[in-house]
C-alpha cells in the first residue's frame, strides 16, 4: 500500500484530551466536520454540473502500488496486509478523527463520555445503523470485536489490552473500563474497526482469515470484480448514512509503481490519488486545468529511515548520529520530492504537531543538520577508520549496510539514491534494495532488515508518535510482527513519561511531558527524520466533486491516512 504515512490513530486536544469528565457529544461547530454524518457539507467542487456522456460511475482510485492484487478484507490485520478501503470504508470505526479540524467526528457512536476518574469510557452506539447484509448492528457487535482482540492478541494492533481491564455492552452503550486513566487511548479504542458478531463468531483464526466477502457497515462493502489486476467494491445497500455514499462504488486497478500511476494519473483515467507526481502543475495540472486539482499539507507524518538496533552498527549512537548530519536533506527535499516539502527537524514532527514542537530540543537537534566535517568526526570517535577503498571499518568489519525501500515508490527510491552518494562520501557504503511493497512491510515488521525508508503514524498528538518509536512495551524480538517499533527501539527514560501522559488533563502538564519527550528523542537519537511527508492528494473533477482543498479544507484530501479518507467518501458525488 502507497501510504507514506500510513496512520491508525488521529490527534484532538484540547476538544478531546481536556474535555475529560465530561460528556463529549462529539458535534463541531463549522464546517462538514461539524455535522452530523449524513449531513450535506459546504463541499461540492468547483467544477459544473455535467460531466462526459457514459463516464463511468465508479470513483477510480490509485493508492496501493503492487503488480497484482491478493483479496484479502481482513479489518484485524495491520493496513500494508489488506485491500483498501478496508479499515474505513468497508468497515468502520465509533470515531473519526479528522485531522484538519483537529477534532472528532461521531460515527459509529454519537458520543462518548470520561467517568470515575478516567478510567471508565462510554460510547453510545447508532441505532439506526445495519450490517450490509440487513443484520442490525449493535452494541454487542463493539463488544465482540474488542474480545476477538483480546483472544487473538496478534489482532490487537495497537495495544488496547494492555491498558483496557474489560468491555461490556448495556443496552446501546458500551463500557470500557481501563486498568489506569488513559486519555490517550480514547483514539486507540474510538478508531478501531467494529466487525458482525454473526459472522465473525464461528471465524477459526481471525489472523489468517482473508474475508473475501466482508460484511460491514461501511459505505462500500459489495465485491464486484476481484481480478488480479483490477477490484471494484459497490456501495453498501444498507448504509446507514442517509442518501449516501452518492457514487456507485469504488474501482481499484492494479499499478505497479509511481510511474504507470501517474501515467494513467495524466491520462485522465484515475479520479482520485494519493500519489508523489513530479513537476504537477506541469505534467498534471496544465492537462486539465479546470479539472485536475492537487493539494499537499505537510500532514502526512515524517519520512523517516528505521536503523535496526538490533544490529551493528546501529547500536551505537555515534553512528546513528554521524549517519544522520551526512544527509543532506534539503537536496532530498529539493530533487527527491519535487521542492513540495522541507527536511524534518529533529524532533521528527511534521506540521500536524506545530503547537507542540519543543524549540529547545529543535536547538539541541544539531544532528538533522547536514555536517560532512561533524560526521567524519563522529565515524572517527566510534572507532570506523578509512581503508584504502575510502569505506570505513572496525575490527575488519567495513561499514557496510543495505537500505530498504519499496519498489516503484520512485521519490523515495531518489531519496534512498541521494542518501548512499551522501553517505558514501564519509566512507559507508550502503546499497538501496528494491521490494515489492508486500516484501518490504513483511520485513519491515519482523525486524529483518538493516536500515529501512519508513513512515511515522500520525497519531491524535505527539504521545503516541513518539511512544510508538520509544516505548519499550513496543519493543518485539526480531522475527515477531509488531505494528510499530520496527526499529526494535526502547528508550527506558521515555517510559515513566509515556505513564504520566495516560493521566494528564492539564494542557500545561501535557505540554511539560511531551517537552521532556521531544528531549529524550533528540538525545538518543532511535530513528533517522528525513522530511516531513507531504499527504499527498489529488483529484479530477471531471467526473465527481465534492473534494476537499486547500480552499475546503474540510477533511484530508489523501486517501493514505484512516480513518480520514472515510469522510471524503461520503461527500464526494457525481458531477
Amino acid at each position: 500500500m502507497k501510504s507514506r504515512s500510513m496512520s491508525r490513530r488521529y490527534f484532538a486536544l484540547s476538544a478531546l484530551l481536556l474535555s475529560v469528565g465530561a460528556t463529549a457529544a462529539c458535534d463541531n461547530k463549522e464546517g462538514t466536520a461539524g455535522k452530523e454524518p449524513g449531513a450535506t457539507p459546504a463541499a461540492t467542487g468547483s467544477a459544473q454540473a455535467g460531466g462526459a456522456k457514459g463516464a463511468t460511475k465508479f470513483v477510480t482510485i490509485s493508492r496501493e502500488q503492487q503488480a497484482s492484487w491478493v483479496r484479502n478484507f481482513n479489518p484485524l490485520l495491520a493496513e500494508g496486509s489488506v485491500r483498501f478501503p478496508t479499515l474505513a470504508g468497508i468497515y468502520e470505526p465509533m470515531i473519526v478523527y479528522n485531522t484538519m479540524k483537529g477534532e472528532f467526528m461521531p460515527w459509529l457512536a454519537t458520543k462518548y463520555e470520561w467517568s470515575d476518574g478516567n478510567k471508565k469510557l462510554t460510547f453510545t452506539i447508532r441505532s439506526e445503523v445495519k450490517w450490509s447484509d440487513g443484520q442490525p448492528f449493535s452494541a454487542k457487535d463493539v463488544a465482540f470485536t474488542f474480545g476477538l482482540l483480546k483472544k487473538f492478541p496478534a489482532t490487537d494492533l495497537t495495544g488496547v489490552w494492555k491498558f483496557v481491564e474489560s468491555v461490556e455492552a448495556k443496552n446501546d452503550t458500551v463500557e470500557f473500563i481501563l486498568k489506569e486513566p488513559n486519555v490517550p487511548g480514547l483514539s486507540y479504542i474510538g478508531h478501531q474497526p467494529i466487525v458482525p458478531e454473526h459472522k465473525w463468531k464461528d471465524v477459526a483464526d481471525p489472523v489468517t482469515f482473508s474475508n473475501e466477502n466482508p460484511v460491514a457497515t461501511g459505505p462500500f462493502t459489495e465485491v464486484k470484480t476481484f481480478q488480479n489486476q483490477i477490484y471494484e467494491l459497490g456501495k453498501n445497500p444498507h448504509y446507514w448514512q442517509k442518501g449516501k455514499p452518492a457514487v456507485e462504488g469504488l474501482r481499484f486497478p492494479a499499478y505497479p509503481g509511481n510511474d504507470q500511476a501517474n501515467l494513467a494519473l495524466i491520462n485522465g483515467e484515475v479520479d482520485w490519488a494519493g500519489n508523489f507526481v513530479p513537476d504537477i502543475d506541469k505534467t498534471y495540472v496544465s492537462k486539465d486545468p479546470q479539472n485536475n486539482h492537487y493539494w499537499f499539507p505537510l500532514v502526512g507524518g515524517t519520512v523517516t529511515l528505521y536503523p535496526n538496533a538490533t544490529k551493528k552498527p546501529f547500536d551505537d549512537i555515534k553512528v546513528r548520529k554521524a549517519i544522520s548530519m551526512a544527509i543532506d536533506r534539503a537536496q532530498i527535499a529539493k530533487i527527491a520530492v519535487n521542492g513540495y516539502t522541507v527536511g524534518a527537524d529533529a524532533t521528527g514532527l511534521d506540521d500536524a504537531y506545530s503547537r507542540w514542537r519543543n524549540e529547545k530540543a529543535v536547538q539541541a537537534g544539531d544532528w538533522t543538520t547536514y555536517d560532512v566535517a561533524k560526521a567524519n568526526a563522529l565515524l572517527d570517535e566510534a572507532g570506523y577508520a578509512k581503508g584504502s577503498d575510502g569505506i570505513r571499518a572496525k575490527d575488519g568489519k567495513p561499514l557496510k549496510f543495505d537500505i530498504n525501500v519499496v519498489t516503484g515508490w520512485s521519490d523515495w527510491v531518489r531519496a534512498v539514491q541521494i542518501t548512499t552518494q551522501n553517505l558514501k562520501a564519509v566512507g559507508i557504503e550502503a546499497t538501496l534494495k528494491t521490494y515489492d511493497f508486500s516484501a518490504f512491510f513483511e520485513a519491515l515488521q519482523k525486524g529483518t532488515f538493516d536500515m529501512s525508508m519508513g513512515w511515522t503514524n500520525t497519531e491524535p498528538t505527539p504521545f503516541n508518535f513518539y511512544r510508538d518509536l520509544m516505548a519499550t512495551e513496543f519493543v518485539k524480538p526480531v522475527g515477531e510482527m509488531t505494528a510499530r517499533n520496527w526499529h526494535r527501539f526502547g528508550a527506558k527514560e521515555a517510559d515513566p513519561l509515556f505513564k504520566q501522559f495516560t493521566a494528564a488533563t492539564d494542557p500545561a502538564e501535557q505540554k511539560r511531558i511531551i517537552d521532556e519527550l521531544q528531549m529524550i528523542f533528540v538525545q538518543q537519537v532511535p530513528v533517522i527524520p528525513l522530511f516531513k511527508n507531504p499527504s499527498w492528494g489529488e483529484y479530477s473533477t471531471k467526473r465527481f466533486v465534492g473534494w476537499p482543498s486547500k480552499e475546503n479544507p474540510y477533511a484530508k484530501l489523501s486517501p493514505n491516512n484512516p480513518p480520514d479518507y472515510l469522510i471524503v467518501m461520503t461527500e464526494i458525488k457525481p458531477k
